[in-house]
């Protein structure tokens, strides 16, 4: 039997290997988010074990968060030095928002990396090499000096001598200093750039030239570990500074990064989840269709002594065979993909090209055991309604299925359908906890009974068309009717397949299309302000920007905006700072009770956005304990609101308690109105004058700001409708096999219809009405779903912010029509087949 199986296989290598292709593209899924993840993890490690001392001191409480504002003092330097065991001490200053802008005047990273400024000196890492090594040139030895990294320079066309110009969020915006050194990173920079300054000119450029430093590195002597100098250092600091070592310093950080990550394999795997379930509908067919073909082959095997058990085995051999071949080209696919990735985030900054791929023992283990379960439970039910059917019975012509399997299907599938729009219900109207889970359950449910029921869903829709090809294509319409409804349950899997990538496709268009118009709206009922000035890259920038355009004559108000990550009570969050007296007449807060809300604000305070506050636990007139930039303090919350699109945060302070307690001076966003019967040319030139030089800074108008907001979600919907094509193709490579597959089924009957006188023009066109009655179907049923699945998580999300429902009408309509071509391609190569056979040896085939 495993020599026949084997045989089968190799008999129908393409058939088969048509039907592996969702394997394929769900294990390449699989494999692609693990390589990827765990290369993106390596080169992290290589990082994290450059960038820590043996022992780091530094502000309590700032943990692994990225560019905080506190500081030491610079005479604690002096005063390390005489710990016991401690080698060396130098102090460290650090900055992420500097970058070098390109001769041609393009900014350099930015886009995923951050721009590093730091100050020169020869502490080691804690692996015992300096962070960098020069490469050409000198280190800055005065201020107006800098080094650069060696892809900085290259990218930028920068050679030593060269001026460089250099932007950052300081104080001072712009700075252009000599360049006097290359050097090279010890490990990969994964895109950022580096800026290297003397100590005193970066004091001054980011600590306004106090004598004070981000951190401190204590270098261990010989024969002293990480803990027992940590433990040293520890013991004479004040109480507000803790000492770690390097190495806990680095794991904090690389845990940090790979939970922000996360996404990415999060991402895939979904996608790799829904190519999967497409593929088993494929599978279940192709298998169905295959031993359907192969009864009297199976029988004989059964007269001649084989068991009911050995004839399943054997199709799930074939099974077994074919998902061995997808997972291992799956795998294959997968390290393609990841190499894709790395090179998609190396065009926007995550310069991954100098990491070697990793694959893991785990990513092999799974996209094996991902591939071969998924393909053995899509062969299951054929393999065993193979071995039910007797000797006798199979030697028969009839291999139609009983109709008691599908009462059984159509009732399975009504009852799961049923279920789902209970799910539904309850995330919709009923209060119950993460509704967004259970209508997300409630879709899945709806979905798949759908897929269950649509031999009898689809059947009206069968007819209508038939309808119409009646009249349209005459007999030839008949037939392709008939094919059609010969076999409900065929047509339906095939078209069940096309179905929920359809069905995604138009989810996903719906609620995109909605998420822009409730963007676009509350951006028009709430947008005050004549100008918004923003960072390009989402950063921070420099106040002198805002200082700048204030002086601009016919400027009457700059409201300025600042954010950062902070704790409320123990919850990560980003915190806001506004100008109560003046965001008021730029924007809003809250659509209904801005005014309220501001005067809450006013009286100092944290505001808290009504759904946050139900999160945290926490009500007006309660004090809060809030980190910010490492300081712990404890705030009022001065009141509630209901967020609106232009709502800086869920979490808003004054910019008089942000700076109070340590709140970076960079500024987030600056929105700018001119006053009334001010010349708007002359303003809109002079903005654009003070951002001129500023790569990093962007001026817009309301619709520009609008078209900002709408970006990221048209720039998400691609990369949906790219993966969710995927899909589609996985669907498309199903109506191809399943048209293929009965083609050979009817090829004595095909060779009957051409005896008496059907075309070969004839046969390809019927072929075609079949294969587009398949792809209609598949296409209005999941337009349908989708449309509904579509409205449930607008209504699921109106709460937060997505108010409009927009239905994109002509998009639906040309998935419809995309739909219908898809059919026409389908049957092009099993039309061609079929035209392509002798009559007489179709006859007398069996």
């Amino acid at each position: 039997m495993l020599r026949a199986s084997i045989k089968s296989v190799l008999g129908r290598k393409l058939r088969l290997l048509m039907s592996a292709f969702a394997v394929i593209l769900g294990v390449a899924f699989v494999a692609g988010s693990f390589i990827f993840t765990d290369t993106l993890g390596k080169s992290f490690d290589g990082i994290m074990n450059s960038s820590v001392g043996d022992v780091i001191v530094r502000p309590a409480g700032t943990e692994a968060s990225f560019g905080s504002s506190q500081t030491l003092p610079g005479d604690l330097v002096a005063e390390l030095k005489d710990v016991p065991g401690a080698r060396a001490v130098d102090g460290n200053l650090t900055d992420y928002t500097t970058f070098v802008v390109s001769k041609k005047g393009k900014l350099i990273g930015g886009q995923g990396a951050p721009g590093l400024g730091v100050n020169f000196n020869t502490a080691p890492s804690a692996g015992g090499e300096s962070m960098f090594r020069l490469a050409e040139g000198a280190w800055p030895a005065k201020d107006g000096e800098i080094a650069v990294d060696s892809r900085t320079a290259k990218t930028g066309g920068y050679v030593v001598g060269d001026t460089v110009q250099v932007v950052t969020a300081a104080a001072q915006a712009k700075v252009a200093p000599k360049l006097t050194g290359i050097m090279e990173p010890s490990g990969s920079l994964v895109g950022a750039s580096v800026v290297v300054w003397t100590t005193h000119q970066a004091q001054a450029l980011y600590q306004e030239g106090k004598d004070v430093y981000n951190d401190v590195w204590v270098t261990a002597a010989d024969g002293t570990s990480q803990d027992e100098l940590q433990t040293a250092v520890a013991k004479v600091l004040p109480p507000d500074l803790e000492a770690v070592t390097g190495e806990k310093a680095a794991e904090a950080m690389r845990t940090s990064i790979q939970d922000s990550m996360k996404f990415i394999t999060y991402f895939l795997l979904i996608f790799a989840a829904i190519a999967l379930v497409v593929g088993t509908f494929i599978i279940v067919n192709t298998f169905s269709i295959l031993v359907a073909q192969r009864m009297k082959e199976l029988a004989l095997f059964r007269a001649i002594g084989a068991s009911r058990q050995q004839v399943a085995r054997s199709v799930l051999v074939e099974a077994f065979i074919v998902g061995l071949v997808g997972s291992t080209v799956g795998l294959l696919v997968g390290i393609g993909l990841a190499i894709a990735i790395k090179a998609l985030f190396g065009s926007i900054g995550l310069d991954l090209s100098d990491a070697s791929l990793v694959i893991a023992p785990r990513t092999v283990l799974a996209s094996y055991l991902v591939g071969l379960i998924v393909t053995l439970l899509a062969a299951y039910l054929p393999a065993r309604r193979a071995g039910k059917v007797p000797p006798v019975a199979a030697m028969r012509d009839d291999v139609t299925l009983a109709e008691t399997s599908m009462h059984h299907r159509v009732i399975a599938g009504a009852a799961l359908a049923i279920a789902g729009a209970i799910a539904m219900g309850l995330g919709l109207f009923v209060d119950v906890p993460n509704a967004i889970v259970w209508i997300g359950i409630g879709i899945l449910g709806v979905l798949l009974g759908v897929a269950g029921t649509s031999p009898l869903v689809g059947r009206p829709l069968i007819t209508g068309m038939g309808r119409l090809y009646r009249r349209m294509f005459g007999a030839v319409g008949v037939m392709a009717e008939e094919n059609a409804l010969r076999n409900p349950r065929r047509t339906a899997a095939t078209a069940s397949a096309l179905m929920i990538g359809v069905t995604l496709v138009s989810m996903m268009a719906v609620f995109g299309s909605s998420a822009k118009q409730s963007i676009n709206g509350e951006i028009e009922r709430n947008f005050k302000a004549d100008y918004l000035v923003s960072n390009a890259i989402g950063s921070d920038f420099s106040p002198s920007v805002g200082d700048e355009i204030a002086k601009i004559p016919g400027v009457e108000t700059v409201s300025r905006m600042k954010w950062g990550m902070g704790k409320v009570k123990d919850s990560d969050e980003w915190i806001a700072a506004v100008d109560p007296a003046t965001f008021g007449s730029v924007s809003t807060i809250d659509e209904k009770n801005d005014a309220t809300v501001l005067k809450q604000l006013t009286a100092g305070g944290l505001l808290i956005d009504s759904e946050k506050a139900s999160k945290l636990g926490v009500k007006a007139g309660d004090m809060v304990p809030v980190t910010l930039q490492g300081k712990p303090f404890d705030v009022k919350v001065a009141g509630t609101f209901e967020s609106s699109a232009t709502a800086p945060s869920g979490l808003i302070v004054d910019l008089a308690t942000w700076t109070q307690h340590g709140g970076t001076a960079a500024d987030g966003q600056v929105f700018v109105k001119a006053a009334e019967g001010a010349d708007m040319a002359a303003v809109t030139s002079a903005i654009d004058k003070v951002v001129a030089d500023l790569p990093t800074v962007s001026v817009k108008d309301m619709a520009g700001y609008a078209e900002e907001q709408s970006k990221p979600i048209d720039q998400m919907l691609m990369i949906i409708y790219a993966l969710l094509g995927l899909a589609v193709i996985i669907a498309i490579l199903g109506i191809i096999n399943t048209l293929a597959l009965s083609v050979i089924e009817r090829t004595r009957e095909i060779g009957l219809l051409r005896a008496v006188g059907l075309g070969r023009g004839q046969l390809r066109r019927m072929l075609r009405l079949e294969s587009v009655v398949i792809a209609i179907l598949g296409a209005v049923l999941g337009i349908v779903l989708g449309v509904v699945f579509g409205i449930a998580i607008q209504r699921a999300l109106a709460d937060q912010g997505f108010t409009a429902l927009s239905i994109p009408w002509l998009q639906l309509i040309a998935f419809l029509l995309l739909a219908g071509l898809v059919g026409v391609l389908a049957s092009v190569w099993p039309g061609r087949r079929a035209a392509k056979m002798q009559i007489l040896d179709a006859i007398s085939s069996e």
